[in-house]
Protein backbone atom coordinates (compact mmCIF):
# COMPACT_ATOMS: atom_id res chain seq x y z
CA UNK A 1 0.00 0.00 0.00
CA UNK A 2 1.44 3.76 -1.04
CA UNK A 3 1.90 6.41 1.65
CA UNK A 4 -1.02 8.12 -0.80
CA UNK A 5 -3.44 5.57 -0.24
CA UNK A 6 -2.74 5.39 3.67
CA UNK A 7 -3.58 8.58 4.38
CA UNK A 8 -6.94 7.88 1.76
CA UNK A 9 -7.53 5.57 4.27
CA UNK A 10 -6.68 7.50 7.37
CA UNK A 11 -9.05 10.66 6.10
CA UNK A 12 -11.89 8.11 5.62
CA UNK A 13 -11.91 6.85 8.87
CA UNK A 14 -11.32 9.85 10.65
CA UNK A 15 -14.00 11.66 8.71
CA UNK A 16 -16.67 8.74 9.67
CA UNK A 17 -15.63 9.19 13.22
CA UNK A 18 -16.03 12.79 13.38
CA UNK A 19 -18.08 13.20 10.95
CA UNK A 20 -21.25 14.03 12.91
CA UNK A 21 -19.79 16.62 15.14
CA UNK A 22 -17.94 18.25 12.65
CA UNK A 23 -21.15 18.62 10.73
CA UNK A 24 -22.96 20.20 13.89
CA UNK A 25 -19.82 22.75 14.99
CA UNK A 26 -19.75 24.09 11.10
CA UNK A 27 -23.81 24.50 11.09
CA UNK A 28 -23.71 26.61 14.69
CA UNK A 29 -20.62 28.44 13.77
CA UNK A 30 -22.23 29.68 10.75
CA UNK A 31 -25.11 30.92 13.00
CA UNK A 32 -22.77 32.62 15.14
CA UNK A 33 -20.77 34.32 12.80
CA UNK A 34 -23.45 36.95 12.30
CA UNK A 35 -24.62 36.99 16.19
CA UNK A 36 -23.83 40.46 17.19
CA UNK A 37 -25.40 42.00 13.51
CA UNK A 38 -28.60 39.81 13.65
CA UNK A 39 -29.03 41.31 17.67
CA UNK A 40 -28.53 44.41 16.97
CA UNK A 41 -31.16 44.66 13.89
CA UNK A 42 -33.72 42.10 16.24
CA UNK A 43 -33.30 43.81 19.46
CA UNK A 44 -34.78 47.51 20.09
CA UNK A 45 -34.12 47.54 23.92
CA UNK A 46 -30.55 48.12 22.88
CA UNK A 47 -31.27 51.32 22.02
CA UNK A 48 -32.28 54.64 24.00
CA UNK A 49 -32.89 57.88 22.71
CA UNK A 50 -29.49 59.88 22.87
CA UNK A 51 -29.77 63.00 25.30
CA UNK A 52 -27.02 65.53 26.03
CA UNK A 53 -28.05 64.93 30.44
CA UNK A 54 -25.37 63.01 31.58
CA UNK A 55 -25.27 59.43 31.93
CA UNK A 56 -26.07 57.60 35.37
CA UNK A 57 -23.11 56.44 37.35
CA UNK A 58 -22.79 53.25 38.30
CA UNK A 59 -24.05 52.60 41.33
CA UNK A 60 -27.67 54.46 40.60
CA UNK A 61 -27.45 52.11 37.40
CA UNK A 62 -26.82 48.90 40.04
CA UNK A 63 -29.20 50.17 42.65
CA UNK A 64 -32.22 50.30 40.02
CA UNK A 65 -30.78 46.76 38.33
CA UNK A 66 -30.87 45.01 41.98
CA UNK A 67 -34.65 45.48 42.74
CA UNK A 68 -35.33 44.07 39.52
CA UNK A 69 -33.45 40.92 40.57
CA UNK A 70 -32.92 41.27 44.68
CA UNK A 71 -30.76 38.90 46.28
CA UNK A 72 -28.21 38.71 43.17
CA UNK A 73 -24.94 40.33 43.27
CA UNK A 74 -23.97 42.20 40.03
CA UNK A 75 -21.15 41.52 37.88
CA UNK A 76 -20.63 44.61 35.97
CA UNK A 77 -21.96 47.74 34.02
CA UNK A 78 -21.12 48.41 30.39
CA UNK A 79 -21.85 52.02 28.88
CA UNK A 80 -21.80 51.80 25.22
CA UNK A 81 -21.95 55.20 22.77
CA UNK A 82 -24.75 57.65 22.89
CA UNK A 83 -27.81 56.20 22.12
CA UNK A 84 -26.75 52.46 23.36
CA UNK A 85 -28.34 51.16 26.37
CA UNK A 86 -26.70 50.44 29.73
CA UNK A 87 -26.37 47.04 30.05
CA UNK A 88 -25.66 45.29 33.45
CA UNK A 89 -24.98 41.65 34.26
CA UNK A 90 -25.56 39.37 36.98
CA UNK A 91 -23.44 36.66 36.74
CA UNK A 92 -22.20 33.33 38.96
CA UNK A 93 -21.15 29.46 38.22
CA UNK A 94 -22.32 28.42 41.93
CA UNK A 95 -25.60 29.02 42.03
CA UNK A 96 -25.60 29.17 38.59
CA UNK A 97 -27.61 32.26 36.41
CA UNK A 98 -26.87 34.60 33.93
CA UNK A 99 -29.35 37.57 33.51
CA UNK A 100 -29.01 41.10 31.15
CA UNK A 101 -30.58 44.23 32.27
CA UNK A 102 -30.99 46.42 29.86
CA UNK A 103 -31.31 50.56 31.52
CA UNK A 104 -31.69 53.96 29.92
CA UNK A 105 -28.75 55.22 31.36
CA UNK A 106 -30.56 59.12 31.01
CA UNK A 107 -33.25 58.58 32.93
CA UNK A 108 -32.86 54.79 34.63
CA UNK A 109 -35.91 53.45 32.76
CA UNK A 110 -35.42 49.54 33.16
CA UNK A 111 -35.86 48.45 28.98
CA UNK A 112 -35.52 44.65 29.29
CA UNK A 113 -34.79 41.90 31.87
CA UNK A 114 -33.15 39.33 29.83
CA UNK A 115 -32.12 35.53 31.39
CA UNK A 116 -29.70 34.50 28.87
CA UNK A 117 -30.29 30.82 29.63
CA UNK A 118 -33.00 30.90 27.74
CA UNK A 119 -31.41 33.06 25.17
CA UNK A 120 -31.21 31.95 21.65
CA UNK A 121 -27.51 32.16 20.95
CA UNK A 122 -26.34 31.36 24.25
CA UNK A 123 -28.23 28.02 23.35
CA UNK A 124 -26.22 27.85 20.31
CA UNK A 125 -23.21 28.87 21.83
CA UNK A 126 -23.27 26.14 24.85
CA UNK A 127 -24.11 23.52 21.63
CA UNK A 128 -21.31 24.74 19.77
CA UNK A 129 -18.83 24.45 23.00
CA UNK A 130 -20.52 21.68 25.00
CA UNK A 131 -22.71 19.86 22.32
CA UNK A 132 -25.40 20.61 25.42
CA UNK A 133 -23.54 18.26 27.38
CA UNK A 134 -21.51 19.02 30.89
CA UNK A 135 -18.65 21.13 29.80
CA UNK A 136 -16.49 18.00 32.04
CA UNK A 137 -17.58 15.87 29.22
CA UNK A 138 -18.96 18.24 26.09
CA UNK A 139 -15.21 20.39 25.89
CA UNK A 140 -13.31 17.39 25.10
CA UNK A 141 -15.55 15.51 22.60
CA UNK A 142 -15.53 19.03 20.77
CA UNK A 143 -11.63 19.78 20.45
CA UNK A 144 -10.84 15.79 19.87
CA UNK A 145 -12.96 15.87 16.51
CA UNK A 146 -11.35 19.28 16.29
CA UNK A 147 -8.21 18.36 16.06
CA UNK A 148 -9.24 15.30 13.87
CA UNK A 149 -10.18 18.16 11.62
CA UNK A 150 -7.22 19.77 11.13
CA UNK A 151 -5.35 16.42 10.54
CA UNK A 152 -8.44 15.66 7.43
CA UNK A 153 -7.72 18.91 6.75
CA UNK A 154 -3.88 17.89 6.27
CA UNK A 155 -4.40 15.07 4.79
CA UNK A 156 -7.08 16.14 2.40
CA UNK A 157 -4.70 18.49 0.62
CA UNK A 158 -2.06 15.68 0.31
CA UNK A 159 -4.71 14.15 -1.07
CA UNK A 160 -5.84 16.72 -3.29
CA UNK A 161 -2.54 17.62 -4.75
CA UNK A 162 -2.49 16.76 -8.57
CA UNK A 163 0.04 14.32 -9.98
CA UNK A 164 0.70 16.34 -12.70
CA UNK A 165 0.00 19.76 -14.33
CA UNK A 166 -2.54 18.57 -16.52
CA UNK A 167 -4.72 17.82 -13.94
CA UNK A 168 -4.26 20.47 -11.82
CA UNK A 169 -6.67 22.97 -13.31
CA UNK A 170 -9.50 20.41 -13.26
CA UNK A 171 -8.38 20.48 -9.40
CA UNK A 172 -9.10 24.05 -9.04
CA UNK A 173 -13.08 23.88 -10.68
CA UNK A 174 -16.20 22.03 -9.82
CA UNK A 175 -17.37 20.69 -13.54
CA UNK A 176 -20.97 21.30 -13.38
CA UNK A 177 -22.32 19.68 -16.29
CA UNK A 178 -21.05 16.42 -15.03
CA UNK A 179 -23.19 13.45 -13.70
CA UNK A 180 -23.86 14.28 -10.06
CA UNK A 181 -21.38 11.76 -8.18
CA UNK A 182 -18.86 13.51 -10.37
CA UNK A 183 -20.43 16.83 -8.69
CA UNK A 184 -20.55 15.42 -5.59
CA UNK A 185 -16.89 14.47 -5.75
CA UNK A 186 -16.11 18.10 -6.79
CA UNK A 187 -17.89 19.52 -4.62
CA UNK A 188 -15.69 17.84 -1.58
CA UNK A 189 -12.34 18.07 -3.28
CA UNK A 190 -12.43 21.89 -4.71
CA UNK A 191 -14.40 23.21 -1.89
CA UNK A 192 -12.77 21.51 0.69
CA UNK A 193 -9.05 22.97 -0.97
CA UNK A 194 -10.75 26.07 -1.05
CA UNK A 195 -11.91 26.64 2.75
CA UNK A 196 -8.87 24.88 3.75
CA UNK A 197 -7.14 28.11 4.02
CA UNK A 198 -9.43 30.04 6.55
CA UNK A 199 -10.98 27.17 7.99
CA UNK A 200 -7.53 26.02 9.48
CA UNK A 201 -7.30 29.23 11.74
CA UNK A 202 -11.09 28.67 13.01
CA UNK A 203 -10.16 25.30 13.90
CA UNK A 204 -6.55 26.27 15.78
CA UNK A 205 -8.40 29.34 17.15
CA UNK A 206 -10.62 26.52 18.77
CA UNK A 207 -8.04 24.17 19.94
CA UNK A 208 -6.76 26.90 22.20
CA UNK A 209 -9.96 26.90 24.34
CA UNK A 210 -10.15 23.21 23.91
CA UNK A 211 -7.03 22.27 25.16
CA UNK A 212 -4.55 23.91 27.68
CA UNK A 213 -1.49 21.96 26.35
CA UNK A 214 -2.28 23.59 22.82
CA UNK A 215 -3.10 26.79 24.05
CA UNK A 216 0.71 26.90 25.99
CA UNK A 217 2.22 25.40 22.51
CA UNK A 218 0.55 28.21 20.19
CA UNK A 219 1.95 31.39 22.98
CA UNK A 220 5.30 29.29 22.53
CA UNK A 221 5.80 29.03 19.33
CA UNK A 222 4.78 32.71 18.81
CA UNK A 223 6.80 34.06 21.63
CA UNK A 224 9.76 32.47 20.91
CA UNK A 225 9.45 29.82 23.80
CA UNK A 226 7.95 31.58 26.60
CA UNK A 227 5.25 30.76 28.88
CA UNK A 228 2.06 32.88 29.17
CA UNK A 229 1.94 34.54 32.78
CA UNK A 230 -1.25 33.38 34.33
CA UNK A 231 -3.99 35.63 35.22
CA UNK A 232 -4.75 36.65 38.61
CA UNK A 233 -6.77 39.40 39.70
CA UNK A 234 -4.81 41.97 41.79
CA UNK A 235 -5.94 42.84 45.32
CA UNK A 236 -6.77 46.36 46.84
CA UNK A 237 -4.26 46.88 49.91
CA UNK A 238 -7.09 46.55 52.84
CA UNK A 239 -4.89 48.92 56.00
CA UNK A 240 -5.61 49.64 59.37
CA UNK A 241 -7.53 53.20 59.14
CA UNK A 242 -8.66 52.77 55.79
CA UNK A 243 -12.00 53.15 54.46
CA UNK A 244 -13.34 52.78 50.99
CA UNK A 245 -15.58 55.49 49.60
CA UNK A 246 -18.68 54.74 49.02
CA UNK A 247 -18.39 56.77 45.75
CA UNK A 248 -15.45 54.94 44.52
CA UNK A 249 -16.94 53.44 41.83
CA UNK A 250 -18.54 56.65 40.59
CA UNK A 251 -15.37 58.20 40.67
CA UNK A 252 -13.04 56.33 39.17
CA UNK A 253 -15.85 55.35 36.13
CA UNK A 254 -16.22 59.53 36.13
CA UNK A 255 -12.37 59.68 35.87
CA UNK A 256 -11.67 56.58 32.96
CA UNK A 257 -14.91 58.15 30.87
CA UNK A 258 -13.02 61.58 30.77
CA UNK A 259 -9.56 60.27 29.81
CA UNK A 260 -11.03 57.77 27.18
CA UNK A 261 -13.40 59.87 25.40
CA UNK A 262 -12.82 58.14 22.19
CA UNK A 263 -14.09 54.65 24.11
CA UNK A 264 -16.82 52.51 22.14
CA UNK A 265 -17.91 50.52 25.83
CA UNK A 266 -16.79 51.04 29.01
CA UNK A 267 -17.49 48.15 31.47
CA UNK A 268 -16.97 48.59 35.30
CA UNK A 269 -16.65 45.64 37.16
CA UNK A 270 -17.79 46.02 40.84
CA UNK A 271 -15.90 44.03 43.56
CA UNK A 272 -16.55 41.03 45.34
CA UNK A 273 -14.97 40.92 48.28
CA UNK A 274 -13.18 43.98 50.54
CA UNK A 275 -9.94 42.77 49.13
CA UNK A 276 -11.23 42.70 45.46
CA UNK A 277 -9.79 45.41 43.08
CA UNK A 278 -12.43 47.42 40.95
CA UNK A 279 -11.54 46.50 37.08
CA UNK A 280 -12.84 49.16 34.55
CA UNK A 281 -12.18 47.30 30.90
CA UNK A 282 -11.74 50.31 27.62
CA UNK A 283 -12.93 48.97 24.23
CA UNK A 284 -11.87 51.42 21.64
CA UNK A 285 -13.85 48.95 19.20
CA UNK A 286 -17.00 47.50 19.97
CA UNK A 287 -16.82 45.16 17.29
CA UNK A 288 -13.46 43.35 18.33
CA UNK A 289 -12.13 42.38 21.91
CA UNK A 290 -8.24 42.17 21.54
CA UNK A 291 -7.90 45.83 21.71
CA UNK A 292 -9.29 46.49 25.01
CA UNK A 293 -7.65 48.08 28.14
CA UNK A 294 -8.83 46.29 31.06
CA UNK A 295 -7.59 48.33 33.98
CA UNK A 296 -7.49 47.83 37.89
CA UNK A 297 -7.67 49.97 40.66
CA UNK A 298 -7.27 49.56 44.59
CA UNK A 299 -10.95 50.26 45.82
CA UNK A 300 -9.43 52.50 49.32
CA UNK A 301 -6.78 54.14 47.79
CA UNK A 302 -8.22 54.35 44.05
CA UNK A 303 -4.98 53.73 42.74
CA UNK A 304 -4.12 51.72 39.58
CA UNK A 305 -2.84 48.26 39.87
CA UNK A 306 -0.70 47.21 37.30
CA UNK A 307 -0.49 42.98 36.39
CA UNK A 308 2.00 41.42 34.89
CA UNK A 309 -0.36 39.10 32.58
CA UNK A 310 -1.72 40.04 29.08
CA UNK A 311 -4.95 40.91 30.14
CA UNK A 312 -4.07 44.56 31.53
CA UNK A 313 -3.40 47.61 29.28
CA UNK A 314 -2.44 46.68 25.11
CA UNK A 315 0.56 48.94 25.18
CA UNK A 316 1.59 47.15 28.06
CA UNK A 317 1.74 43.13 25.78
CA UNK A 318 3.90 41.45 23.81
CA UNK A 319 3.39 40.12 20.28
CA UNK A 320 2.14 36.78 21.66
CA UNK A 321 -0.13 37.91 24.04
CA UNK A 322 -1.88 40.28 21.42
CA UNK A 323 -2.02 37.11 19.24
CA UNK A 324 -3.26 35.26 21.86
CA UNK A 325 -6.24 37.92 22.79
CA UNK A 326 -7.07 37.96 18.95
CA UNK A 327 -8.18 34.32 19.80
CA UNK A 328 -12.05 34.87 19.98
CA UNK A 329 -11.98 37.63 17.10
CA UNK A 330 -9.82 35.29 14.43
CA UNK A 331 -12.24 32.84 15.20
CA UNK A 332 -15.05 34.68 14.59
CA UNK A 333 -13.33 36.25 11.73
CA UNK A 334 -13.83 39.57 13.23
CA UNK A 335 -10.45 40.66 13.31
CA UNK A 336 -10.62 41.47 9.55
CA UNK A 337 -14.20 43.58 10.52
CA UNK A 338 -17.28 42.32 7.82
CA UNK A 339 -15.03 40.47 4.85
CA UNK A 340 -13.69 38.69 7.50
CA UNK A 341 -17.11 37.85 9.10
CA UNK A 342 -18.04 36.46 6.04
CA UNK A 343 -14.88 34.77 5.31
CA UNK A 344 -16.10 32.83 8.79
CA UNK A 345 -19.57 32.57 7.84
CA UNK A 346 -18.62 30.64 4.36
CA UNK A 347 -16.25 28.76 5.41
CA UNK A 348 -17.97 27.24 8.79
CA UNK A 349 -20.79 26.20 6.63
CA UNK A 350 -18.78 24.56 3.55
CA UNK A 351 -16.92 22.57 6.26
CA UNK A 352 -20.32 20.99 7.50
CA UNK A 353 -20.79 19.84 3.92
CA UNK A 354 -17.36 18.04 3.64
CA UNK A 355 -18.47 15.38 5.92
CA UNK A 356 -22.19 15.07 3.72
CA UNK A 357 -20.38 14.84 0.54
CA UNK A 358 -17.81 12.55 1.75
CA UNK A 359 -19.90 10.38 3.25
CA UNK A 360 -21.87 10.44 -0.33
CA UNK A 361 -18.39 9.48 -2.19
CA UNK A 362 -17.71 6.55 0.59
CA UNK A 363 -21.51 5.25 0.22
CA UNK A 364 -20.98 5.41 -3.66
CA UNK A 365 -17.82 3.73 -3.85
CA UNK A 366 -18.57 0.81 -0.95
CA UNK A 367 -21.93 -0.01 -3.47
CA UNK A 368 -20.02 -0.07 -6.87
CA UNK A 369 -17.88 -2.41 -5.28
CA UNK A 370 -20.70 -4.85 -4.07
CA UNK A 371 -22.10 -4.61 -7.59
CA UNK A 372 -19.01 -5.38 -9.42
Amino acid sequence: MTIKKMIGKMHLWLGLLSGPVVLFLGITGSILAFQREIEEATQPYRYVAAQQSPQLPPTKIRAIAERQLPGKPIHSVTYGQQGRAAVVTFYHSAPDYHYLIYIDPYTGAVLKVKDMDSDFFRVVINGHFYLWLPPKVGQPIVASATLVFVVMMISGMVLWWPKNKAARKQRFSIKWNARWRRRNYDLHNVLGFYISWIAIFIAITGLVWGFQWFSAVVYGVTSGGKKAIAYYEPVSQKTSGAAADTNAIDILWTRVTQKYPQAQTIEVHFPETDSSAIAIAINPDERTYWKIDNLYFDRYTLQEIPVKHMYGKLSNTTGADKIARMNYDIHVGAVLGLPGKIMAFCASLLAASLPVTGFIIWRGRKKGKKTA
